[in-house]
């Protein structure tokens, strides 16, 4: 009711116009979206099982790969640990690979102690640096409770994040929050402070 009596006042934008003409590939590409195309490497089942402990206690059935393959497609499709259990055990059933699947305490008495390993190449020598800048707006409150309830509008409030990336790398390597008035060059000595690395 409130959106429909204030929708007079409200800024209009043109609604946008598709005209498809190619309902075929149009049709496909929606299909397409639903697919799950999933690899597993050729050294993925060597790695499946831990290696044997010479230690006293219990001896690990499952390695940190294969924990942390299970626990990285859950998370990818939102999944709780049960599911998660289920549909990597599904997955492997469809792939024709026989291999245990954790079950879901295993999962997660295991993600607690952890450690994933990034084997992607670290560059040593100098790295090149792209800056850029995002604004974000601080909620005070929602539209809706203005117009409900009368109240004056707020003055919005910005900050803006500025964020180097390494394009080699693939990484964010530094980031900085500051007012909405602080320019990229002014925030880039900031930012090049905390980059262990030279850069070019």
């Amino acid at each position: 009711m409130p959106h429909e009596f204030n929708a007079g006042r409200r800024d209009k934008f043109p609604k946008a116009k598709y005209a498809v003409t190619n309902w075929s590939d149009y049709n496909e590409a929606l299909r397409r979206r639903g697919d799950v195309t999933i690899w597993l490497e050729d050294g993925a089942a060597g790695k499946w099982f831990a290696p044997k402990r010479k230690g006293r206690g219990g001896q690990p059935k499952y390695s940190d790969f294969a924990i942390e393959t299970c626990l990285t497609l859950g998370l990818i499709f939102h999944q709780p640990l049960r599911q998660t259990q289920g549909f990597v055990r599904s997955l492997l059933g469809l792939m024709g690979v026989e291999l245990p699947v954790p079950d879901f305490s295993t999962l997660s008495r295991r993600a607690i102690g952890l450690s994933v390993v990034d084997d992607r190449p670290q560059s040593s020598g100098p790295i090149t640096l792209i800056v850029d800048s995002t604004g974000l707006k601080i909620h005070r409150g929602s539209g809706w409770q203005e117009t409900k309830h009368g109240t004056g509008k707020t003055r919005k409030s910005w900050r803006k994040l500025h964020i180097g990336y390494d394009p080699n790398s693939g990484e964010i390597v530094a980031s900085l929050l500051t007012t909405d008035h602080v320019g990229d060059e002014t925030a880039l000595p900031e930012l090049i402070a905390v980059i262990e690395n030279p850069v070019a």
